[in-house]
């Protein structure tokens, strides 16, 4: 059962770290999922993507499209995983289900820690998901870089 990392913005906005989360998954040599709530958002986060340097360009679609289970990573809003994925990325409050982390290497749910509402979200998320089994890691930037400040062996919730 893949592990879910919850990544707490405090610092960097998500179209800033969702790419260093991308690269690593990549170089991992998994593809992605990037699952969203709304299609414009994610629309938003393609154009941010396509115009990120073209040292650390990553190869994405966004779901709809005639080649979406070759894509390395895909932006969605459905639950459907056409490409494969062995990690799933949630953002701006999509729904990750327990069960979908028993096929994936990894989840990582990402949440905007200046938005009450978010960091209420991604509670409850860790408490179904933890209660269900998965095992769990909370990492949060407020120190000014990456830290894990929480872990959960998926059934202390």
């Amino acid at each position: 059962m893949g592990n879910a990392f919850f990544y707490h913005l405090t610092r960097s906005p998500l179209e800033a770290t969702l790419p260093m989360l991308l690269a690593k998954s990549l170089q991992a040599g998994w593809h992605v999922v990037v699952r969203g709530r709304e299609a414009g958002r994610l629309d938003w986060l393609d154009q941010k993507l396509w115009a990120g340097p073209d040292e650390g360009f990553l190869p994405h679609g966004v779901a709809g499209g005639k080649h979406d289970a070759l894509q390395p990573i895909l932006l969605t809003t459905g639950a459907e995983m056409p490409n494969g994925a062995q990690c799933l990325m949630a953002v701006d409050g999509a729904g990750v289900e327990p069960a979908e982390c028993g096929g994936l290497e990894r989840v990582c749910i990402i949440f905007d820690g200046n938005d009450p509402a978010a960091v209420e979200h991604a509670r409850s998320q860790w408490k179904a998901l933890t209660g269900a089994g998965v095992a769990a890691q909370y990492w949060s930037e407020a120190d000014g870089r990456w830290q894990k400040k929480a872990e959960s062996g998926g059934t202390d919730g």
